[in-house]
């Protein structure tokens, strides 16, 4: 994975920006289609974008100016680098990263369900704050993002640090990329599940499986398996510990949710009563 991220860093610098066409729209349905895109990125929006690129302290290396140039050679290496950075880097802790992403969409959408638009956005993380009718942000640089009619896509990020990622180029569709909040400090891969499922034995943790649906706090949890509070709570923490929801707090509360793994086990289960 060095070569991978070496090749990469000159991209994607530590601070400060990066171009737009590496993270296209078509990522929200996957890594193939993201890199899809990424091929096809049209030669002036690439000589654009990679030219806004700081080269004061070491020039970019010469595929990456061929690729500002238009090269379809050096935008393929491109696609190549990242899908290998995505299987080493990536893809072996992806289920805890999207548990941690769908936690905090569940969270956003029940903050919209109880009050709407202004509860959705009063509830986004510390550094972002809601003044109807601006949404304010801690962000690198002093920049202003006017809507003008145009939605705004909320991203929840697990990679995003710190303070939230909005596109350099205000003419694009606007989306704001914030930080989920992190509980662990440190990403492990996930257990193998055959380790983690045999902690799964027993009516009860089935019934709190169900009952978690597209998510619920512990008080809720207790009330719809017909357990205690305390009895809902540590069955919980057991199926969080085995990888299989997340809690998110929200406030005095938390909010549980279904990992794809946890979903996945609940489909099964479903499979083999029918």
């Amino acid at each position: 994975m060095n070569g991978e991220t070496r090749l990469l860093a000159p991209l994607v610098p530590t601070r400060g920006y990066f171009p737009d066409f590496l993270t296209p729209a078509e990522g929200l349905l996957g890594m193939d289609e993201a890199l899809c895109a990424l091929r096809e990125t049209p030669a002036p929006r690439l000589h654009d974008e990679i030219s806004r690129l700081s080269t004061a302290t070491r020039p970019l290396p010469p595929w990456i100016r061929d690729m500002a140039e238009g090269s379809s050679r050096s935008l393929g290496r491109l696609a190549g680098v990242l899908q290998r950075y995505y299987e080493a880097a990536v893809a072996p802790y992806w289920p805890r990263v999207q548990g941690r992403i769908e936690a905090d969409r569940a969270a956003r959408g029940r903050a919209l369900l109880d009050g709407g638009a202004d509860r959705l956005l009063a509830s986004l993380p510390p550094m972002l704050r809601w003044r109807a009718p601006v949404l304010e942000a801690d962000y690198p640089v002093d920049r202003d993002l006017h809507l003008n009619g145009r939605g705004l896509l909320l991203l929840p990020s697990y990679f995003c640090r710190r303070t939230p990622v909005t596109f350099h180029n205000s003419e694009l569709t606007p989306v704001l990329v914030y930080p989920v909040e992190h509980q662990t400090p440190r990403l492990t891969p996930s257990a193998p599940p055959e380790r983690c499922l045999g902690r799964l034995v027993g009516q009860t943790r089935s019934a709190i499986l169900q009952g978690i649906g597209v998510g619920c706090t512990t008080s809720e949890l207790a009330r719809r398996v017909n357990v205690s509070l305390a009895s809902a709570s540590q069955h919980a923490t057991v199926l969080r510990d085995a990888g299989l929801l997340v809690t998110l707090r929200q406030g005095n509360a938390v909010l549980h949710t279904l990992t794809p793994l946890g979903a996945a086990l609940l489909r099964g289960a479903q499979l083999a009563e029918v």
